[in-house]
């Protein structure tokens, strides 16, 4: 119940916040529903606002006063302030209430456009829930998505369950946190307030993809006029484009067994590196639940700046003379305004710790917009706002080693050339970046500009690497996809209505190329997502409970690298999990492994004890007929040196204690 009011407050706290920056008439003007638009940037900025205040309060709450349960204090005082806020906003306005029950009365949206998005809403509710949700006592993740939520779970339960003010990584504790953590610190949260933590992740989840799928609806509405737009705009998104399904059907028609394969087969297709692992297609967002969040608040971040693009594109100037005012004039260069843009930077710059990747990409793309606008000052005090929140978190979280960004030309493309990359794009993608090139030729030139500039982040993902592991960049490209689908809807829409019954079959002929590779990974998902596919976690396990009740925020646990399971779902702070996590976000996991080897297969008490002491392990796991990097060990020596604290019901699981 209170996880529901905290939603609900969230919400109309950002409707107050937002209302001034997102002219409803001009909207109405375009032919675009406002109570879409509003309700998404409502959800998407109160959520983000109301957070960082509950997060900030706790931790003030832990660190200096000692709390030791600072979420009910932080929770108490946010929601009574925002509460307050919010009647004194009714009351400052109580004589226009009548009026605005009017105008809302009067602008419900047409009717095929509310049974399409609450379509949707139900669809992604319920693909969410397929694969990660709780039945008897048992959290289930399916198989192709435990592994990205094994370290988001575990980080949800350090604050549902624990203290974790200020934030350590639980799959590699005992240090800074340099993974964007606050859509976990949500969920977590709403869990603390009583909601299911599965109903809390499958809520906040829904909603901020469907609203996130609403602003990419209502860009194409806007560029296009056509709710055909918009609608396709969204199955581009959630059903990829590529060449793997028409490589493999080939091959397997080839070998006579297209059916048998396609019926029996549980594996993402793909013919590019890694790209098996579901790194295209709409797995990805539901894997990576906060990557919709942070496209929500990009995109509203880009819709409040596609402003400043149509005033310049609308200007009467042609060709080379244009792009010359766009750069030698005074307008060019002066404000329009600041205070829209100080506030779409402090937007854009509290997301750096809940998908660093959307921050980032929408810089990209704002540097193509800046490029081709007006009020080029506007966009700058937009980019120093949001680098300043930016670093202030940073200087916050990150207190260990930082990676350092290094040029890495290519990405995943097995030739590193331009040929190469382009060939690869066409591979992961089919026509979709490529195709661009031909699209500019139709488009107006807002269209253009707009295109162009989306195509920034994918370039950055080519030649740029921020982490140890470039296959995250992969999320870069995703992103510059999924606002190109915008583009691709609209030629689609467009090519129907052309020239009667030639322009629909090629229309038809192109949305099923733009689709087929992406419609059988949605069916790979629902396969390999199934009852028979799916990892199992009982949530009502002592050993968790004993964890989470015993072990504070300054214990640390030396475990086998775990995954998910009971001890990763009791939220403490683990010496080394599984070490992947933990390593693809920059932590030195060869020299926790040296060391967890060394204690676990140790021979000699005076070496366990040094090495214990120097690591600052105040517990250690031992399970029954465990190994560790493939090394044998040996409890006899943990035994004689430390007392057993803790032993599972089985006998499975024994739990030593090493704080004098």
């Amino acid at each position: 119940m209170l996880g529901c009011v905290y939603l609900i407050l969230a919400a109309l706290l950002g409707r107050e916040i937002t209302h001034n920056f997102l002219p409803e008439q001009r909207m109405r003007e375009k032919g675009i529903t406002p109570l879409w638009v509003t309700f998404a940037a409502s959800f998407g900025s109160g959520v983000l606002l109301m957070t960082w205040a509950v997060y900030i309060a706790a931790w003030l709450l832990s660190v200096y006063s000692e709390a030791e349960n600072p979420l009910f204090g932080a929770n108490l005082m946010v929601m009574a302030a925002v509460g307050i806020f919010l009647l004194l906003c009714c009351y400052r306005r109580k004589g226009s209430f009548g009026k605005f029950i009017k105008r809302l009365s009067g602008e419900v949206p047409p009717a095929k456009e509310i049974v399409f998005l609450l379509i949707l809403l139900a669809g992604i509710t319920w693909i969410m829930v397929f694969v990660f949700h709780v039945s008897d006592g048992y959290l289930y993740s399916g198989f192709t998505v435990f592994g990205d939520y094994a370290p988001h779970t575990a980080m949800m339960r350090s604050f549902s369950l624990g203290n974790n003010f200020p934030t350590q990584y639980p799959h590699f504790g005992g240090e800074d946190v340099k993974y964007h953590f606050m859509f976990q610190f949500l969920t977590g949260n709403l869990e603390y307030l009583g909601m299911r933590i599965d109903i809390a992740y499958n809520a906040v989840s829904s909603l901020s993809l469907w609203c996130f799928f609403i602003m990419l609806y209502s860009m194409a509405k806007r560029f296009f006029g056509s709710m055909s737009a918009g609608v396709l705009s969204v199955l581009f998104v959630v059903f990829r484009s590529g060449t793997a399904f028409f490589r493999f059907a080939y091959e397997h028609l080839q070998a006579g067994d297209l059916w048998e394969t396609l019926a029996g087969n549980t594996a993402f297709i793909g013919y590019t590196p890694n790209e098996n692992w579901g790194l295209w297609n709409f797995n990805v967002y539901l894997n990576q639940r906060h990557l919709g969040f942070g496209l929500l608040m990009a995109a509203l971040v880009l819709w409040i700046f596609l402003d400043w693009v149509e005033e310049s594109c609308a200007e009467k100037d042609k060709g080379i003379l244009w792009l010359k005012n766009r750069f030698l004039t005074k307008k060019a260069w002066m404000f329009k305004k600041p205070d829209t843009a100080l506030f779409a930077g402090m937007l854009l710059g509290l997301c750096s710790f809940w998908n660093g990747a959307a921050v980032i990409a929408c810089l990209l793309i704002l540097m193509g917009f800046a490029f081709f606008s007006d009020g080029k000052l506007d966009y700058l005090i937009l980019a120093i706002v949001t680098v300043v929140f930016s670093e202030i978190q940073s200087k916050m979280f990150v207190w260990g080693s930082v990676v350092s960004p290094s040029v890495y030309f290519g990405f995943l493309a097995e030739k590193k050339s331009l040929p190469g990359i382009a060939v690869y794009l066409f591979e992961i993608s089919g026509i979709v970046f490529l195709g661009v090139l031909v699209l500019l030729f139709f488009l107006k030139k807002m269209e253009r500009a707009v295109a162009v500039s989306i195509l920034f982040p994918t370039i950055f993902a080519f030649v740029a690497s921020l982490t140890p592991d470039i296959n995250v960049n992969h999320k870069y490209i995703i992103i510059s996809y999924a606002f190109l689908a915008v583009f691709w809807g609209g030629a689609v829409s467009r090519l129907f209505h052309w020239k009667g019954a030639v322009g629909k079959i090629l229309s038809l002929i192109l949305a099923l190329s733009l689709t087929i590779t992406g419609i059988y990974d949605f069916a790979v998902i629902l396969k390999d997502n199934d009852s028979g596919h799916r990892v199992s976690v009982n949530l009502n396990s002592g050993l968790t409970s004993w964890l989470a009740e015993n072990l504070k925020k300054d214990d640390l646990i030396l475990t086998p690298e775990y995954s998910i399971n009971e001890v990763t779902m009791s939220g403490v702070m683990m010496y080394l999990g599984w070490p992947y996590y933990a390593w693809s976000a920059g932590y030195d996991t060869y020299y926790r492994a040296a060391r967890a080897v060394e204690i676990y297969t140790t021979a000699s008490a005076q070496v366990l004890k040094k090495t214990v002491e120097e690591e600052q392990i105040t517990y250690i796991l031992f399970e029954e007929g465990m190994k560790f990097e493939e090394k044998e060990c040996r409890e006899d020596v943990i035994a004689d040196t430390y007392p057993l604290v803790y032993q599972s019901d089985d006998g499975r699981i024994r739990i030593y204690g090493t704080k004098e």
